[in-house]
């Protein structure tokens, strides 16, 4: 009787493949990655991570992908994926391509144009993670959508980044540099600023992540060299009682771990007393989106504070001990030329001129697809038709002379910054071209004024700035 030749067992289907691709992130180890990484693993799919900041486009795994994601949590983030996109289809013409972050779902027509089948907005985890068990499934898998609550935070699994070491450090006053890491606390923000990229997607909500959580992604950066943490929460004190319980246990943990955090003016105000106690577990500088110093220009932007609170706002942090960073968009459909000549001297007055990256000088208000902005009353007419190529509504000031300032002010920050010149030397020079503007002598400048140096991340860029050609060069 001749034996049955046993079955062949069937064979295991091969893990999806998912390649995760940051365009950027401020210079910092992408956290957004990290994060989806981790959550992508957990649920069985293989990733692996490209950061073009920090690696070129064409050295990316793309070829064998199944599945190919973009975080676009900024502007220059989204305008460096524009010019990828063409390129990554080239490359990987049968995966299937998403788009994820505050910056995607509003650009999601120019993003669907360019072979994107899948976009959403925050929270996105649980999306993404769905759009790979249907490409495993052979099924088509959701075209998008914006989630605002439902994720489950995980801690980021940053093996997959370049090493921490090649990413912005902290540099102290006396020059001495230390690792920096990156962190998130929170998501959203629970306040409505008309120009902030965070609103139409979180529509005033925001999500504490665990404790627990922040401190074991904080702890495998410490073991990875950092000796200051950046957090890059929308707002540390939208939950004051969250942030100190974080700060707390990182402190007592990490006690020579110093860290920095972003927050609103109005909050500095609301929560003064909590100020010393951010000084005493470790907090070096606090960003604060000052952005204006003309009081008209705040309200249109509903930021909630006004000049003199700024003035407050650097009072308090600096007896505190806390050095202050804020950050603006002087050149508004609203800005006039006084009112930036009052912001170089507010500047000087507040002796915040080292303060200031010289960038944030030339910072052109951006109105992206969905934004607040375009609920103001007559603002919709002040724009020209939308631009898929700057990702925005174009505007022109009606005093040409706001608009060639602010040309001229982009070109001093950008030349100085590559020619590594100090702050203050860069400051002098957009000091005389905005007095120049108002055909006015520039008067004589008093370094003495210039404020004290701080601490600074070494990377200058900022999310609402146009991308140089240095970071297009990646692709």
């Amino acid at each position: 009787m001749q034996t049955p030749t046993p079955a062949t067992p069937p064979r295991a289907k091969p893990p999806l493949r998912a390649v995760l691709i940051s365009p950027y992130e401020l210079g910092r180890q992408p956290f957004a990655l990290a994060h989806l990484a981790a959550v992508l693993e957990a649920a069985g799919v293989h990733t692996r991570c490209v950061d073009l900041a920090q690696q070129r486009l064409v050295e990316a795994p793309l070829a064998d992908a199944d599945l190919i994601v973009l975080s676009l949590g900024m502007h220059t983030a989204t305008r460096i994926a524009v010019e990828a996109l063409p390129r990554i289809r080239e490359r990987a013409p049968d995966a299937w391509l998403c788009a994820f972050g505050l910056y995607a779902p509003v650009n999601e027509g120019l993003l669907r144009s360019l072979g994107v089948g899948s976009v959403f907005g925050g929270e996105s985890e649980p999306d993404l993670v769905a759009v790979a068990q249907a490409l495993g499934a052979g099924v088509r898998p959701a075209a998008g959508g914006v989630r605002r609550s439902g994720v489950r935070f995980m801690v980021p699994m940053r093996s997959g980044l370049p090493p921490l070491a090649r990413y912005a450090h902290l540099v102290l006053p006396d020059g001495t540099t230390r690792q920096a890491g990156f962190a998130e606390a929170s998501r959203g923000c629970k306040h409505l600023c008309r120009h902030c990229p965070v609103v139409p997607v979180y529509q005033g909500r925001f999500r504490a992540v665990p404790v627990d959580v922040v401190l074991a992604d904080v702890a495998q950066q410490v073991a990875a060299g950092a000796k200051h943490i950046s957090f890059g929460d929308p707002d540390f004190l939208n939950g004051p009682t969250h942030a100190l319980r974080v700060v707390r246990a990182l402190h007592t943990r990490f006690p020579a771990l110093s860290y920095d955090a972003t927050i609103k003016v109005e909050h500095l105000l609301a929560h003064r007393a909590l100020l010393p106690e951010l000084r005493a577990t470790g907090c070096l500088f606090i960003t604060t989106a000052a952005e204006s110093v003309e009081d008209a220009v705040l309200e249109r932007l509903a930021k909630g504070h006004t000049q003199a609170d700024l003035e407050t706002a650097v009072r308090l942090t600096r007896a505190a001990g806390i050095a202050t960073a804020p950050t603006f968009v002087p050149f508004t459909p609203w800005s006039t030329l006084a009112g930036y000549r009052q912001l170089l001297h507010t500047l000087l007055a507040l002796g915040l001129v080292h303060s200031v990256p010289p960038v944030q000088l030339s910072i052109r208000l951006l109105v992206p697809a969905g934004s607040y902005l375009l609920d103001l009353p007559g603002f919709a007419e002040m724009l020209q038709p939308f631009d898929p190529a700057t990702l925005g509504y174009p505007w022109r000031h009606r005093d040409p002379r706001v608009d060639a300032l602010q040309a001229e002010v982009q070109r001093l920050a950008a030349a100085g910054e590559a020619e590594g010149r100090p702050r203050g030397e860069i400051f002098a020079d957009i000091w005389r071209a905005a007095h120049a503007a108002l055909g006015e002598p520039a008067p004589t400048l008093d370094p003495a004024r210039f404020g004290p140096l701080i601490p600074r991340l070494s990377e200058p860029w900022y999310c609402c700035a146009e991308p140089t050609e240095q970071q297009l060069q990646s692709i």
